[in-house]
């Protein structure tokens, strides 16, 4: 990985191009006058080109000088991808005031009271530490409830937290489809774990019978995400939100009936992880702490409401146009479903349904496809303290990602939603570097066609035909070289890790190019939003 170039400090000279081409992968600026070091990446070929792109550098910096969250430290976002954000954050407040709207007059069955509940509380930006990221902001209906950022998904793959510099380890799942994962258990038939939420099956479903809920209690208390110190903020501040009344209506008025100490606003204004000598720094009384557990979860099992509602999940592809006889396959999409479900062997671990199932496009087990590691990730930088001495990746560039194998052999560094059944720990070594099976519905839903959507658990794969190219070629293909220009094309780096890996699927299946692009082309039929939506 190239290193840094930087400039303390800076003079407007510093800013002038010199003879010769340039390549400035990362600039520094100070940001003195707000404490608050900024790094955002400049990519220029010539001198002709290198001003344009340091002012949009410098436009960056400026935003960030003023962003809540963005004293903490140095990161990689660009110009572009501060303004794909802000206007992820318009659409999220957009969003957010039409629920409020609603309140005035809200439904009278409970169901979509929880499911307006659960939208007003994935849309809620006050959920988070600095008051700037909503659940919603990794999770957007346009590109399927996924990633929103092109910018990002192009780049770092992952996103940064309510900490702006702190970004996670993988790139965001969809939620959509999540809430009917089963509870996760072990199939001793077929020698697997199924079930659960997130890549490494964490929010296991245990202990509220919903894999889906216990995922949405992740993410509050995540550093590296919404970074609340504990669970007890998230319900105090959504106490004092505007959906309070709705909520006491359906969960009943001793859901915020919890004497708060003094401080809780102070506390709950300081990033996580909360001290190990105060592991829950909101100090409540016993009764207090566990009135505060139960509405954390009636908050999380709102949330799984909503994201299993008919506007979140839908079945409305063409897929299911089809299935019910209202629109018919091109040849090309046919071609790729017969290779889909025959030559390329994808509906082994992606199923299209049988009796009774639903066709949910997963088997809801893990497999470790072999996917290189993305160098890009943040995540391999923040191995040295930041502003308030967190050290989020202790492994820093050695890290490798352990999937469901790390999850059952210590659980998630930053995130456990669900307790590991110790029983299930002998299974850890045929699980490491195993990774959910995600659902295909959705996988290439986009506001636009040069929109990037990133795949793999750490978001490796920039386009639906890279990523099938690689199941294709994986072992056909040689080992890439350093910077070697056919990566992804004529070469593909190593795997991240080569534990349990999937040989026996994929890897050399001896697709042609247009096999690869009939694949595509089906998979793209998966997109919701072919057929209206039925809300009843």
């Amino acid at each position: 990985m190239q290193e840094p170039f930087t400039f303390l400090p800076l003079t407007a000279k510093d800013w002038l191009p010199r003879k010769g081409a340039v390549d400035l992968t990362t600039v520094v600026h100070p940001c003195r006058l707000f404490n608050a070091p900024w790094r955002f990446t400049v990519k220029t070929v010539n001198t002709k080109s290198v001003l344009l792109p340091i002012a949009a550098g410098i436009v960056a910096v400026s935003l960030h000088c003023g962003v809540p969250g963005a004293q903490e430290g140095g990161t990689v976002l660009s110009a572009q991808a501060l303004r794909e954000i802000a206007q992820v954050e318009a659409e999220i407040d957009r969003v957010e005031a039409q629920a409020i709207e609603r309140l005035a007059a809200p439904p009278d069955n409970q169901v979509q009271q929880i499911e307006l509940l659960g939208k007003l509380l994935l849309y809620d930006k006050q959920l988070s530490v600095n008051r700037n990221e909503a659940c919603a902001f990794c999770h957007m209906p346009e590109v399927g409830f996924t990633g929103p950022v092109s910018e990002l998904n192009r780049t770092t793959g992952s996103y940064p937290g309510s900490v702006r510099t702190r970004f996670s380890e993988r790139k965001p799942q969809t939620h959509a489809y999540a809430p009917l994962s089963p509870v996760l258990h072990y199939n001793p038939g077929q020698g697997d774990l199924v079930g659960g939420n997130f890549w490494d099956m964490r929010a296991t479903g245990r202990r509220l019978g919903n894999p889906a809920a216990e995922q949405a209690e992740g993410p509050p208390t995540n550093p590296v995400e919404m970074g609340l110190p504990d669970a007890a903020c998230a319900v105090y501040r959504a106490s004092q939100r505007p959906y309070r009344a709705l909520f006491e209506r359906v969960w009943g008025q001793q859901a915020f009936a919890i004497q708060w100490p003094g401080d809780v606003e102070q506390v709950c204004d300081q990033p996580g992880p909360p001290p190990a000598n105060d592991p829950m720094p909101v100090h409540l009384s016993q009764l207090d702490r566990g009135r505060a557990a139960a509405t954390f979860d009636q908050m999380a099992q709102s949330t799984a409401g909503y994201e299993a509602s008919a506007e979140v999940t839908t079945f409305t592809s063409k897929y299911d146009a089809v299935l019910a006889g209202k629109a018919q396959f091109t040849p090309q999409e046919q071609a790729g479903y017969d290779l889909f479900r025959g030559k390329a062997q994808c509906n082994a671990c992606h199923r299209d349904g049988g009796p009774g199932e639903d066709p949910l496009f997963t088997d809801f087990t893990a497999s470790n496809i072999g996917t290189p590691a993305n160098p890009r990730l943040p995540f391999y930088t923040e191995d040295r303290p930041d502003a308030r001495g967190y050290v989020a990746n202790r492994a820093g560039s050695s890290f490798v990602d352990g999937g469901v194998g790390a999850f059952l052999t210590k659980g998630h560094p930053l995130s456990d939603p669900s307790a590991i059944d110790t029983r299930w720990r002998p299974l850890a070594p045929d699980n490491q570097a195993r990774f959910q099976v995600p659902t295909l519905r959705n996988v290439d839903k986009r506001p636009s066609s040069d929109f990037v959507k990133a795949y793999g658990h750490n978001g490796y794969f920039k386009s639906l035909k890279a990523i099938v190219h690689f199941y294709n070629t994986r072992d056909a293909l040689p080992r890439c070289q350093p910077n070697d220009p056919g990566e992804g094309t004529t070469c593909w780096p190593a795997p991240e890790s080569t534990a349990n890996m999937n040989t026996k699927r994929m890897g050399r299946l001896g697709l042609s190019e247009t096999e690869e692009d009939a694949i595509v082309s089906f998979l793209q039929t998966m997109s919701d939003g072919f057929m209206p939506v039925n809300r009843q």
